[in-house]
């Protein structure tokens, strides 16, 4: 009586392909092919014939390709050499994916370049077990759910930098708010990836986003969220920045005992203890604030662009009124040949850069001037 053998796989539902490892069959062979299974005869590197769930015995009569392959004497009963292969078709849904280094993306509302890691899981089924076979698990002797993380990793990668990239950018959504758009990320990365893994026998059944996070310690993260946190205070107050710069400077004057806030200081007030707390407070605080620009704005003389304080009539510099042009300067006047100011008559030096005048004196001694050699 011939031994009959029977080939069949119970292993782990994460392996997805397991080739049975002895290629010599006999003609009655039992084929044993559990549900969520398929099982393909390779012969020559050539699939034969796909085995759903049952019971099978290895027969001309059930392989009608064997029969031409190969030459069965001894009635029916001779080995013969070939390969079973056993594919998974469970539902996988927990394959977890994950960016191996932080992918540098540019943030479309403040501009600064940030690093991103994103991980997250996906589901898949083996759709096409002949396909999945032939190209992708070739002559392995087991394909396994780290091989499909592993053969697939550039292909996510690569979707998922330009996924996120291209959201942000569209919608105008800053990297420190991208969380809140996951679902909507999920959905456009699986559209993405799911035709890529078909041409392998692959159904992607979901593909989702956990999470996308950014370094804490990373420079450009840090001051961008000290910024935001900065500009967050602000609002809650009620300031913006350029007024938050006047406090800082009327801070500092107050002090400073040479800053010019010493009727503030001699009325022993700080600036923090608040406004309207008696009269040498609020006298000193206006004149101070009077000298500051709340709003950025500044007050140049017309004249010669001397900087002049909020209030002020005439300029420190040249005297001229603060709003009147000058008077333009007579046909005889003279000027600067090195920087073109107007010298009043009797004058030898100029008033602005302290060149001489060429029609002034040598006002110096040959011994104090020098020789060129010296310079």
């Amino acid at each position: 009586m011939a031994i009959v053998s029977v080939v069949k796989y119970d292993g782990s539902p994460d392996v997805f392909a397991w080739k049975y490892p002895d290629s010599e069959l006999g003609t009655w062979t039992q084929l044993i092919v559990n549900e969520s299974q398929q099982a393909i005869l390779f012969k020559g590197g050539q699939a034969l014939d796909v085995f759903e769930a049952g019971r099978h015995t290895l027969s001309t009569a059930n392989i009608p390709f064997l029969e031409a392959l190969i030459n069965l004497p001894f009635g029916g009963q001779s080995p013969f050499s070939a390969e079973v292969w056993f594919v998974n078709k469970q539902f996988n849904l927990d394959v977890k994916w994950g960016t191996p280094s932080p992918i540098q993306i540019q943030d479309p509302v403040y501009g600064v370049f940030v690093p991103v890691r994103s991980h997250g899981i996906f589901g898949l089924q083996i759709d096409d077990a002949k396909r999945f076979l032939v190209k992708l698990v070739g002559t392995l002797p087991a394909f396994t759910k780290n091989d499909i993380v592993r053969y697939f990793r550039g292909v996510y990668v690569s979707k998922v930098k330009d996924a996120i990239s291209t959201y942000i950018v569209e919608h105008k959504v800053g990297i420190l708010e991208i969380n809140m758009y996951l679902d909507e990320l999920s959905d456009y990365l699986r559209e993405r990836i799911a035709p890529t893994m078909a041409d392998y026998g692959i159904s992607l059944t979901n593909f989702y986003v956990n999470d996308i996070s950014v370094p804490e310690d990373d420079p450009a993260v840090v001051s961008l969220k000290q910024t935001l946190a900065k500009r967050a205070e602000m609002n809650i107050i009620g300031y913006n920045y350029v007024q938050e710069r006047s406090f800082d400077t009327l801070e500092g004057a107050a002090t400073n005992p040479g800053s010019g806030s010493s009727d503030l200081m001699g009325a022993g007030l700080g600036l923090g203890m608040g406004f309207g707390m008696g009269g040498g407070f609020g006298s000193a605080f206006a004149d101070m604030a009077r000298n500051l620009s709340p709003l950025g704005q500044e007050l140049r003389c017309p004249s010669c662009g001397t900087a002049m304080a909020q209030g002020q009539k005439f300029c420190g510099q040249c005297g001229r009124p603060a709003s009147t042009p000058p008077a333009k300067p007579a046909a005889s006047a003279r000027f600067c040949t090195q920087c073109g100011e107007p010298m009043p008559e009797g004058t030898h030096f100029c008033g602005r850069c302290g060149m001489q005048a060429s029609d002034s004196p040598d006002m110096f001694a040959p011994e104090e001037k020098g020789t060129e050699d010296d310079h």
